[in-house]
């Protein structure tokens, strides 16, 4: 069922098998695993099941991020209410639908590799491969199938890559509405999972050594407070929310939960968008033969096709994994391309945008930024940049038209073949895990009266070199296909990041058997307390450059099975919900 928190009365307490914070994907895939079983399951959501001003308010909670300008606020990744970050997916699949693009993490992802610090899951590819099927059905993404041959088309077909140093990976996509409408439906009717909207975890109660949670606090924006006493606990809140709860459970005498050896919000990851370059084809026929790396409906199915490395190159070369999306470009867009393409034209990643942006975001804050005069000369040196990249901006919005990650259908348009003349290549990399990159608690205080998060990010040299290298060995494979050649866009050699996050928080209470290492073990337990588990993208120690939405799926169902059996060898509590 689902219930208003307002039926819980002041300072009341409630017992439950399972008390999951969080209905997003990752809280809902365990509800509905519990959905018709013995356990009495307790999803906390903070807001309520349609969008509403007063509860996303809550997702601008956070302070400026501290490092690279190129980080969003944290309030443009998270979305409040039924439905958690699905509600804000925003590819469309035809027919009024939105939804997500969907990929498996590939094996190396999991594999401890010596060029990549910090690497290394506790469990491989092939243990989540079932739950990876399984994850496909729980989002309404059809079989579990990535082969590009099974999708190939006489007009959409794979590129040949005669050295095999790079290949071709499909990605498939689901529809949102599999959690915002179809879940609710379920749960709207199950008679052991009761969904309690406007309730927001404040904090986790806990013993004296934070061996158990005893309590979760709850709070409502109407003002009230009651807690649950669960049996196990399970935080599904994102890969910011999570540390910060975890934070918030600080114990006066003592380390919170997990946080020990102060791993706790560490190891911060996220996907960047790299503006990689332009392909030009001496014969634009060969773009009309690209359909496969187009978004298209295949079978029922709608799916698209990227450019990624062998495992064996990117052990060769030591890199880090990326893919490269192909965009073609009109004559309609070539004097833009152009302006792109000059050797000393404005650049995305500019010091005079970067300056700008932090000046901009310290005036927010009421304050003067550091290194204020040496900001200003950089923006007064650069203002061509700065003009360039606000018509960039205002381009992108007249053209709704462009196709984009989020826009496809250009093979299937209806318009005469060679109507492009260039093809943009657009990267999705993978960072690698740095404890610098974390997630801390600032000094202002939500509404709630809880520390506001505080994001403290920057891509090291090594995500910028191995960018590079891989730009290089696409290029030469992108040649010798037959494509043309890969006009690069480069600042002095350094790669272009024209978005520092594509809204993919990772890592920060990431997985590992050895308690110094990792603030979860291979079960997605939190280490050294003995109730409290974790699900979601923030037990990812490396991200790869999948979206992270199929892994969690996959990662939650995993953990459903596990607290099934837990919950089957003790005794079970018999306890009534609000709503009862």
């Amino acid at each position: 069922m689902i219930v208003s928190s307002q039926s819980c009365p002041e300072g009341s307490t409630f017992e439950v098998d399972v008390c999951i914070v969080g209905a997003g994907p990752a809280g809902l895939a365990l509800a509905l695993e519990f959905d018709g079983t013995g356990s009495s399951v307790c999803v906390l959501e903070s807001g309520g099941l349609v969008p509403d001003t007063r509860a996303q308010s809550l997702a601008t909670d956070a302070a400026e991020p501290i490092g690279d300008p190129l980080y969003p606020r944290a309030s443009g990744t998270r979305f409040v209410g039924f439905g958690g970050t699905a509600t804000g997916w925003g590819i469309d699949l035809g027919n009024g639908q939105q939804g997500a693009r969907y990929v498996p993490l590939d094996p190396i992802d999991f594999e401890r590799r010596d060029w990549v610090p910090h690497s290394g899951w506790p469990i491989t590819r092939d243990e989540l491969d079932p739950y990876y099927a399984r994850a496909h059905a729980v989002a309404d993404a059809g079989p579990f199938d990535y082969d590009p041959v099974r999708w190939q088309t006489d007009d959409a077909r794979q590129i040949d890559f005669p050295s095999g140093r790079a290949r071709t990976q499909l990605f498939r996509f689901g529809p949102r509405q599999a959690f915002t409408e179809a879940a609710r439906r379920t749960l709207e009717c199950s008679r052991n999972v009761t969904v309690m909207t406007d309730a927001t975890a404040l904090a986790l109660g806990t013993d004296r050594a934070a061996a158990t949670v005893t309590t979760v606090r709850v709070g409502s924006l109407a003002g009230h407070r009651f807690a649950i006493r669960p049996r196990i606990v399970v935080l599904a809140v994102g890969g910011l929310e999570t540390p910060r709860l975890l934070l918030l459970s600080e114990l006066a005498h003592a380390p919170g939960p997990g946080n020990r050896h102060d791993l706790v919000g560490r190891f911060l990851m996220d996907h960047q968008g790299i503006s990689s370059g332009f392909l030009l084809p001496s014969d634009r026929r060969l773009i009309d033969a690209l359909g496969l790396y187009d978004t298209r409906w295949i079978d029922g199915a709608m799916v698209t096709a990227k450019v990624v490395l062998t495992e064996q190159t990117l052990r060769r070369e030591r890199l880090l994994n990326l893919c490269a999306a192909l965009f073609p470009r009109t004559l309609g867009e070539r004097l833009d391309i152009l302006r792109m393409l000059l050797p000393d034209g404005p650049r995305f990643r500019s010091p005079a945008v970067a300056s700008a942006v932090t000046i901009k975001r310290a005036l927010r804050q009421r304050r003067l930024p550091e290194h204020l005069w040496a900001h200003l000369r950089r923006v007064a040196c650069g203002l061509d940049d700065l003009l360039y990249h606000r018509s960039r901006q205002a381009y992108g919005r007249r053209r709704t038209r462009s196709i984009h990650f989020d826009r496809g259908g250009w093979s299937r348009s209806g318009e005469p073949p060679g109507r492009f003349s260039c093809i943009e290549v657009v990267h999705m990399v993978e960072q690698s895990p740095d404890p610098s990159n974390r997630v801390t608690l600032g000094d202002e205080q939500d509404s709630f009266g809880r520390r506001k998060l505080q994001i403290h990010w920057r891509l090291n040299d090594r995500d910028l070199e191995s960018i590079r290298r891989a730009q290089t060995v696409l290029a030469q494979e992108f040649e010798a296909a037959g494509l043309g050649p890969l006009r690069l866009r480069l600042d002095q050699g350094v790669p272009q990041v024209f978005s520092g996050s594509l809204h993919h928080p990772m890592g920060t209470a990431r997985m590992h058997e050895d308690p110094a290492q990792g603030v979860v073990d291979a079960q997605c337990r939190v280490h050294g307390t003995a109730n409290l588990f974790v699900a979601g993208s923030a037990v990812f120690p490396t991200g790869g450059y999948a979206n992270p939405t199929l892994t969690v799926l996959a990662l939650s169902l995993r953990l459903a099975d596990h607290l099934k059996v837990r919950i089957r060898q003790g005794d079970r509590s018999v306890v009534r919900v609000p709503g009862d």
